[in-house]
């Protein structure tokens, strides 16, 4: 696959934590990405490096990394260390450049991330966040529904 050789390494997508659950048998770092941003963990169980983006420290815990979405397929991680975080601070999830824009999708009714760009100490905002007009742009009621 030439697409995911040349770009799979060069995307990340990056995830805000909203919530830390801790339980007496497992941990989890509940963030605001979902499956329809990243499928490849659910569909085939791949592995993406995940770091948080400011480290504050070289413990580690072990934590499920997964979205908002009701399913149990919602997942980036299963029983994966990572350095302790808090809600509102990030997560960089790696290798998310092949197949994430195009295996994405409005499931659950929400928008497709934005994707940006950087160079060196540069951003550009390649594509913007849908909103929820282009979540029902093409959708209309029959006249005589109304």
């Amino acid at each position: 696959e030439p697409g995911r050789f040349i770009v799979g390494n060069a995307g990340i997508l990056a995830t805000k934590v909203i919530y830390v659950k801790r339980t007496p048998s497992k941990n989890f770092l509940i963030v605001d990405a979902a499956m329809n941003d990243l499928i490849r963990p659910a569909f085939y169980d791949s592995y993406h490096r995940i770091r948080p983006v400011k480290i504050r420290t070289d413990r580690k815990g072990l934590f499920d990394v997964v979205g908002p979405v009701c399913e149990t397929g919602d997942y980036f991680a299963r029983d994966r260390e990572v350095n302790p975080v808090e809600p509102g601070e990030f997560l960089a999830i790696f290798s998310a450049g092949a197949y994430g824009f195009v295996m994405s999708s409005n499931y659950n009714s929400r928008p497709r991330a934005a994707e940006v760009m950087v160079i060196e100490d540069r951003y550009y905002i390649v594509r913007k966040r849908e909103s929820y007009l282009d979540l029902i742009r093409g959708e209309t009621i029959p006249g005589e529904l109304i």
